[in-house]
Order: C-alpha cells, then sequence, then structure tokens
C-alpha cells in the first residue's frame, strides 16, 4: 500500500509522516493513560498527516507493545514503526505487519536516534531481517546518513526505501554549515533516486529549517515528531502539525 500515488514531476505532494513518540514519553512521565497516543494519532490525520510513526523501543521509553496494538487496529492512517534490526522487533513487526518498518540504530543511553544506521558494516546481519520484512509485505526503509555509500548498501541489501538523517543539517550553527549540509542531503537525494532507491527524510525538522529541505524534489516523505510535539504545547498538536503540511506544500510549490 503506497500513501499517494507515485509521481515524478517536482511539484508533486510530499508526504507528512508524524512521529506520536513523545506523546508517549509525555504520559509516562506521570504514568496512567494521558495524553493518548491514539487521540494524538487521530489529531494528526485530521490535521494532514499522511501516515503515523512510533518507535518502539527495547527499553519501551515512550511508546509501548499496547500502543502498537491499539494504533493497528483503530487508525486508518499507514503505520511506520521505528524499530531496532533485533529478532524480539523483527518478531512484533511480523505479529502486527505495519505498513511500514523503518530500521534505525538504538542505544539504550541516547535520548533519541543520534545517527545513521551502518548499512555497510551490518549488511550481513540486516539482509536475512530485511528480506523476512519484504516476504511479509512490509514496506522497509532505512535510517541512514546522507552518504552514497550507505545508499548502495542499502540498495544492495534489498531495502526499497531510506530515511536520510537531517540531523546534522538541522544542528548547523551558521549559514556555510547549513549550506554544507543542505548539499549533502540534495546530493544523497539524487543518488538515491538514481539507483532505484525511494527517498525519506527526517530528524530535527522544524518551522525554521524545513522548506529547503521539503524543497528536495526527489524527496517523498518527511517523518517529523519532537518538534510538532513541543510546539503543540503552544498552538495545539493540529495547529502545528497544519502549520508544517502547509511550509511543506508551499515549498513544494516554489
Amino acid at each position: 500500500m503506497s500513501l499517494v500515488p507515485p509521481s515524478n514531476f517536482p511539484g508533486q505532494r510530499l508526504r507528512l509522516g508524524v512521529n506520536i513518540d513523545h506523546v508517549a514519553t509525555i504520559r509516562n512521565a506521570r504514568g496512567g493513560a494521558h495524553p493518548d497516543v491514539l487521540r494524538a494519532a487521530h489529531l494528526a490525520a485530521d490535521a494532514g498527516a499522511d501516515g503515523i510513526t512510533a518507535h518502539l523501543r527495547e527499553d519501551r521509553r515512550h511508546i509501548r507493545d499496547s500502543d502498537i496494538d491499539r494504533l493497528m487496529s483503530e487508525i486508518s492512517l499507514p503505520l511506520n514503526l521505528e524499530m531496532a534490526a533485533t529478532e524480539e522487533m523483527l518478531a512484533i513487526a511480523l505479529r502486527h505487519r505495519p505498513h511500514a518498518a523503518c530500521l534505525v540504530p538504538e542505544r539504550r543511553q541516547e535520548r533519541t536516534t543520534e545517527g545513521g544506521l551502518d548499512v555497510v558494516g551490518g549488511y550481513d546481519h540486516l539482509a536475512p531481517l530485511i528480506g523476512r520484512l519484504n516476504d511479509a509485505g512490509i514496506r522497509v526503509s532505512l535510517f541512514i546518513a546522507p552518504e552514497r555509500d550507505q545508499l548502495d548498501a542499502a540498495r544492495k541489501v534489498g531495502a526499497p526505501v531510506v530515511e536520510l538523517h537531517t540531523g546534522r543539517y538541522a544542528d548547523a550553527e551558521d549559514a556555510a554549515e547549513v549550506e554544507m549540509e543542505l548539499a549533502r542531503l540534495a546530493d544523497a537525494a539524487r543518488h538515491a533516486e538514481a539507483i532505484g532507491l525511494e527517498c525519506h527524510a527526517g530528524h530535527g525538522l522544524r518551522f525554521d529549517n524545513v522548506v529547503p529541505v521539503a524543497a528536495l524534489p526527489q524527496l517523498r516523505e518527511l517523518n517529523i515528531g519532537h518538534f510538532l510535539v513541543g510546539e503543540a504545547v503552544f498552538v495545539g498538536l493540529e495547529g502545528a502539525i497544519r502549520q508544517m503540511r502547509v511550509l511543506m506544500d508551499q515549498a513544494r510549490a516554489i
């Protein structure tokens, strides 16, 4: 299942996947059931999201197994399950069969996913896992740094989709560094398309930096979460998502 029909013209609509992990982070700070991640998913759909992303971590620090159960059974939007490349997470994905599974590196001590998956070094481990997800009809994506060797390895290992880690771009501190990191993303997106990979991007994207990334014509989807949940404190979740949707659409209209 595709979120929207494929198209190759530069002005095509860019999909928005809303990551609801940090709604769960707020809930887990006090325990109980509030705020409800399922309600957040429904609000995201109403505000123009094309999909929901949730990262089920090994230590269950935010999203829980029961959240995945409810999201799979009660939302109409496609679910993108972010997961570590482990047998435990593979079993969960194969049991639920979400629309997509995005393989990410995971370390217990990190606060968020701090870098891309090393597909080059992890080829032998990743290949059979990706094969099993592909066989189950789950769209596999790999969260990687915008580097050609990682893209080539992703193609070789059998993943149809890559998600470029935009963290270095988002964290850049001066105009020259921003331009350099944007150029890296643009080169990676072009290379992904050239070798037949669908290309997504995400991490650290905000109102003030999303437009140049959204304007890259090879990108098909952005996944954004932490900023939207933080901005929701001030304008509400629907308002934050609607504004992000407007900015992404304006970028494609340029």
